[in-house]
């Protein structure tokens, strides 16, 4: 599953990597720990030019309460083992929260990273998940609603980010799940009304794992109260090493009448937003 995820870019960052725009009184706070119930930025394929703040946590249109359906599996009830090696049909078509969504209800969801925990310890032992050379804000794949309540008329449109099988580096932490990361080069397709279902099924897979890395972080984020950058430091290193092991030293520079002070990089760096 895929239930904490981060935002911390400036709007205006992402307008201009999405090509959106945020409608005046837009208010949304960088957030280094989005948890179900928040609010949070996306593009639907009823606005695709406009940046919206939905709730995390989907409620299907016909329920008769509020729901928090935070993934949608792109298997349905197939694959009920979480076997990393499927590649059978996608039964997110015929679920009744998501049939509909799926066909015609689509939205990417901005991200920086992602928490996970392991698939035993969840997220008592949680890593955090980003895309490498620096790639943020990516977008998941998304499905979203409009649900009316029906004892006070309150209307939430609300999201959900759509699952699949685990790819290497989550099998690693290990975890049998991975939320679907959209490539930039499907960004615009996943919100057209004309994309046939079966290009739609098609996009439902594991995002490369050699683009993506990990680090271990502190159990607070645990707590859907906690809050801040320090979330995300790590206390462990990286899955997969993205550059050699050298030991930290200053080296001092001198000549032409200046200094300069020079630190090799560390073992590993923390993930900066």
């Amino acid at each position: 599953m895929c239930g904490r995820y981060v935002l911390v870019q400036k709007v205006e960052l992402i307008e201009k990597r999405f090509n959106v725009e945020a409608p005046q009184g837009f208010d949304f706070q960088p957030n280094y720990n989005i948890v179900p119930g928040s609010y949070a930025p996306v593009i639907t394929n009823e606005n695709p030019r406009q940046l919206e703040l939905f709730r995390f946590g989907l409620t299907p249109f016909w329920s008769k309460k509020p729901l928090l359906l935070i993934n949608a599996r792109a298997e349905g009830d197939h694959n009920p083992d979480d076997n990393p090696e499927y590649t059978g049909a996608r039964g997110i078509i015929t679920k009744p929260s998501f049939r509909k969504p799926i066909r015609s209800q689509r939205c990417l969801i901005p991200a920086d990273c992602f928490i996970e925990g392991t698939t035993k310890e969840k997220l008592s032992r949680p890593y955090v998940l980003y895309l490498r050379e620096g790639e943020r804000p990516f977008a998941f794949a998304g499905v979203w609603d409009t649900w009316a309540n029906p004892d006070t008329g309150e209307i939430i449109r609300s999201f959900a980010i759509i699952t699949t099988v685990a790819n290497e580096l989550l099998r690693k932490i290990p975890h049998h799940r991975s939320p679907v990361i959209l490539p930039r080069s499907l960004e615009k397709a996943w919100l057209s009304d004309d994309l046939p279902l079966s290009d739609v099924t098609g996009m439902l897979r594991p995002y490369p794992a050699e683009l993506m890395n990990a680090y271990p972080v502190d159990p607070a984020i645990k707590s859907p109260r906690a809050a801040g950058p320090q979330l995300l430091k790590p206390v462990g290193q990286r899955l997969t090493a993205e550059f050699d092991v050298r030991k930290s030293q200053d080296v001092n520079l001198q000549g032409m009448g200046m200094n300069k002070r020079l630190k090799d990089q560390q073992d590993y760096l923390e993930f900066e937003l």
